[in-house]
């Protein structure tokens, strides 16, 4: 074939026979002025294709533009993308997996717009099937095989703490937790989840978010990964009473504690004292998490210990965002520095000043005028 750079336009004809002029090529054609070569075709849709052509086909490394801004970039082959490709969407996360004929087909790993792999599994025939990972943002992940529609949905799925060992394994329905129980999570071999049962792995969890009034309908059931690694003390803060202690050498970042309780209005916080207000958070623009007074006391809840963690000016850890699947959205106490067995783990409370005025109880200001 001769080939040649020019510019022509690509004549298709519809169902009835009659062609258009709707698509554009650029690029270089064979003989018979076939696209053959390195081009560009820009189609009536508004999609695009860069890439290698061979005899009118696409063949070779490109790139598919979707008009919706999503992109498909491999190694086509007659028209079909084959092997490993990448398909990016208009968010900027993307797949990067194995393609036969154009749809996905074996293993593959789906990424968030700043490169971390949020999902790891396989594909049949475009939709998701067997074992699969999800790794959230938080450090947690859900292990178990997907249903049809790709949903972790079934008997034997594991959620999994950011240790990577303590586990809730059981029942759950589109990725949300029914029944489980406290396991250790060993690992995975032939597509099957290797799990060891806890002495203490005969109470059964489920998603339970708290309310505006309830906190928990299990105020009792200690959550596995916070009684591996927290306790609840004296504290060492002078004027302070309890605090929260580590039970274990922790890096920088490790989550320690997880902080829950009932779901108020910003509102409420605001129009009442401060003295009603010595153990809530900020959760979002909308809600506040708060353990009333009654459920401080470890006799009455515990939970989660979160909320036990005392301010500091100089403090070891901090509050962040966690997805618990018992919970739901909360806040975690997250180290941000090495921590020593029976450190007290404390954090910045943070109050905000609003017009002049700082927000915070009478004990935190008296604290502020002597640092």
């Amino acid at each position: 074939f001769a080939l040649l750079l020019v510019a022509s336009r690509r004549m298709n004809e519809d169902n009835n026979g009659h062609q258009d002029v709707s698509d554009q090529y650029t690029g270089m054609v064979n003989a018979a002025s076939q696209p053959h070569g390195r081009g560009t075709m820009i189609y009536g849709s508004g999609d695009r294709f860069e890439g290698h052509f061979r005899n009118g086909h696409k063949d070779g490394k490109g790139s598919f533009y979707f008009e919706n801004g999503s992109v498909l970039e491999g190694q086509y082959v007659c028209d079909e993308l084959e092997g490993i490709g990448r398909y990016t969407f208009s968010d900027g996360s993307y797949i990067v997996g194995n393609f036969k004929s154009g749809d996905l087909d074996g293993p593959a790993k789906h990424y968030d717009c700043e490169g971390y792999v949020t999902f790891e599994g396989q594909y049949r025939d475009n939709a998701k099937f067997g074992l699969w990972w999800h790794y959230d943002e938080f450090g947690g992940s859900i292990i178990g095989s997907v249903d049809e529609n790709g949903e972790f949905t079934g008997k034997d799925i594991v959620y999994l703490y950011p240790d990577q060992k303590t586990a809730l394994y059981g029942s759950f329905k589109k990725g949300r937790m029914l029944s489980a129980r406290a396991v250790s999570f060993q690992g995975v071999r032939d597509n099957n989840l290797l799990i060891e049962a806890l002495n203490a792995g005969k109470e059964k969890y489920s998603f339970n978010q708290s309310t505006s009034t309830k906190i928990s309908s299990k105020p009792f059931l200690e959550d596995p990964y916070e009684q591996d690694r927290v306790y609840v003390a004296k504290s060492l803060i002078p004027g302070a009473q309890e605090g929260l202690f580590s039970k274990i050498v922790a890096d920088k970042d490790e989550v320690m504690s997880f902080y829950n309780g009932i779901r108020i209005t910003h509102y409420e916080v605001d129009e009442r004292s401060w003295i009603f207000n010595d153990n809530t958070i900020s959760l979002d623009d909308k809600t506040v998490i708060d353990v009333p007074d009654k459920y401080s006391n470890t006799n009455n809840y515990c939970a989660s210990l979160g909320h036990k963690a005392n301010h500091s000016f100089s403090p070891n850890c901090k509050y962040d965002y966690f997805n618990h699947p018992r919970f739901g959205n909360i806040k975690c106490v997250r180290s941000i520095k090495e921590i020593a067995p029976h450190d007290e783990l404390t954090v910045d409370y943070g109050y905000t000043i609003n017009n002049g005025v700082l927000e915070a109880p009478d004990w935190y200001k008296n604290i502020l005028k002597q640092v």
